[in-house]
């Protein structure tokens, strides 16, 4: 079994923030990621992939076809963009991390496997101290 890894980068706007809750409520809870005229990141999206060596090629996938995968699924969809309001895959989501690792897990999995291999690890690093690991 081998790990490829693919690295994308996009930069998104977003804000933290629970509907049912008051600004004051969300403020407590997200602190200034909740303020209600957005923040940024630039943001760096790890895609590994797991499979088989193939003797014949030499590798598990072509890192071109994962990288189009993810452009086309994933960032085309996310970068410059607002998440809260322009991102179909994160509609009605509190946009954290946590959840937008999951939702990008989501959209490429079944596009993954089409190449002979399986998803093994989405990480979205959101600045230089937090990041996410999601793992289906």
């Amino acid at each position: 079994m081998i790990y490829l890894t693919r690295r994308e980068r996009f930069n998104s706007a977003h804000r933290l923030f629970c509907p049912e809750l008051t600004d004051q409520e969300n403020y407590e809870i997200y602190g200034k990621c909740s303020n209600p005229n957005w923040h940024g990141h630039n943001y760096e999206l790890f895609v590994t992939v797991k499979g088989e060596v193939d003797a014949k090629l030499g590798y598990a996938a072509n890192l071109s076809s994962i990288s189009k995968i993810i452009k086309e699924q994933v960032i085309e969809k996310v970068d410059h963009k607002n998440l809260n309001l322009e991102v179909d895959f994160l509609k009605d989501m509190v946009t954290s991390t946590e959840n937008l690792a999951i939702s990008i897990w989501r959209e490429l999995e079944d596009h993954i496997k089409i190449l002979g291999v399986d998803l093994h690890c989405v990480k979205v690093v959101e600045t230089e101290n937090n990041y996410v690991e999601y793992y289906g």
